[in-house]
């Protein structure tokens, strides 16, 4: 029997359906998390053969500790894996520490984590990059504004989401910038892009092979999102579009990703960039090599009428995946909203107009919430009429 360690296997609450698919599949299911064995969810409970609670999964030692005993007990550890961007690189260090077979070391998580290594791959790829230079000093940044002009972005090398997402628009807000960056992150000043974001996720085999792909489109700016208050909203293709198939799937072969999901983020351009590519080009935004943020997978499950957790231990299990891909497609529509806004229609009325599509709601947990909102809905629509329709009548505000 293989052992499969989990860390912190209960957030977000569906990813309890990871222990359960792999526990369909034969593997010893052991998790290392900070919540209280008692308090973990009756559904990841029937799943875990062991689990170990740290004080804090801040804690590294403690979570050597885990991995320790868990291979006193059980022998070697065959994967070990959070799913999680947060723990990744915790996740490569007890992989080199431990030895275990399976996933990527800290070598090769730099390509991963940094932006500015990103684009070798993505370029290797065969994929468009907006241009760049690294933050050093006032006049770097104006020497390249000098070349491509305003506006540009400023963000960190190594980041999750839009936190310390600066957009530059004039000397004054480089001024900002250099006032108020935290001193201790490197940061990538790109060449600002006009377009919608559209990502490219799914499940590859060992041999870097896409087994399972699905696109979703965000619509909104993200970073303005999180800065702004806004509502989130974004939903789930149908269908890959071809040429996003084509250059996620080069993509992926590039990073030499085995075994794992992925998330490749891309615009989708509305105007042309200089030296960049023409309006309707896709071009390289960022890569995480997890799931998608929040309760993703669950809309892409929505969406594809399939079970990617099942997928993703299929692939741990069998190299493969054993699902139906032939399935009904629909939109899955995603929208959000915040806490202490007034809006045009109550939940009980969102439930009574889409009670047939209506596949999920609930709420994000607070440390998602100010990127993806505090409440969400998600539905299953046939056309983007219907998408836009659902949107306008959930996220309507007073």
């Amino acid at each position: 029997m293989q052992n499969f360690v989990l860390i912190s296997p209960n957030f977000p609450d569906t990813y309890y359906m990871f222990a359960e698919a792999l526990k369909i599949n034969g593997f010893r299911v052991l998790g290392i998390g900070d919540c209280p064995y008692e308090r973990l969810a009756w559904e990841l409970k029937t799943c875990l053969d062991d689990y170990y609670c740290c004080s804090s999964l801040e804690n590294f030692e403690e979570q050597k500790n885990a991995v320790q005993l868990f291979t006193d007990r059980y022998g070697q550890i065959d994967y070990l894996e959070s799913n999680n961007e947060y723990w990744l690189s915790r996740d490569a260090e007890l992989r080199q520490i431990f030895n275990i077979p399976n996933g990527v070391r800290p070598e090769e998580l730099k390509y991963w984590q940094h932006k500015s290594l990103m684009k070798e791959l993505y370029r290797k790829g065969g994929a468009k990059v907006a241009d760049y230079v690294m933050v050093t000093d006032k006049e770097s940044v104006l020497k390249f504004i000098e070349k491509v002009g305003y506006p540009v972005f400023i963000k960190p090398d190594i980041g999750v989401g839009a936190a310390g997402d600066y957009k530059i628009e004039n000397e004054a807000d480089l001024d900002n910038f250099f006032n108020t960056k935290e001193s201790w992150i490197t940061y990538i000043c790109e060449q600002f892009l006009y377009g919608d974001i559209i990502s490219f996720d799914g499940i590859c085999d060992s041999n870097s092979n896409v087994v399972f792909c699905a696109s979703n489109f965000f619509p909104p700016s993200v970073a303005d999102v999180v800065k702004e208050g806004r509502d989130l909203f974004y939903y789930t293709l149908k269908k890959v579009p071809n040429d996003l198939l084509e250059i996620g799937q080069n993509v992926v072969r590039a990073f030499g990703v085995k075994k794992r999901f992925f998330h490749l983020e891309f615009f989708r351009l509305s105007k042309a960039a200089k030296n960049v590519g023409v309006k309707g080009d896709i071009v390289a935004l960022e890569t995480n090599m997890r799931p998608a943020g929040g309760f993703t997978p669950d809309l892409i499950n929505f969406s594809q009428s399939v079970n990617c957790y099942q997928i993703w231990a299929d692939v741990m299990a069998f190299d493969e995946n054993k699902q139906d891909l032939n399935m009904t497609k629909y939109y899955a529509a995603c929208a959000s909203r915040r806490n202490g806004v007034w809006y045009q229609h109550s939940d009980s009325e969102i439930f009574a107009k889409y009670r047939n599509q209506l596949s999920a709601d609930g709420y994000y947990p607070h440390v998602l919430s100010g990127a993806m909102g505090d409440r969400f809905f998600m539905a299953k629509l046939s056309t983007l009429e219907e998408v836009d329709e659902f949107r306008e009548f959930v996220e309507s505000r007073l």
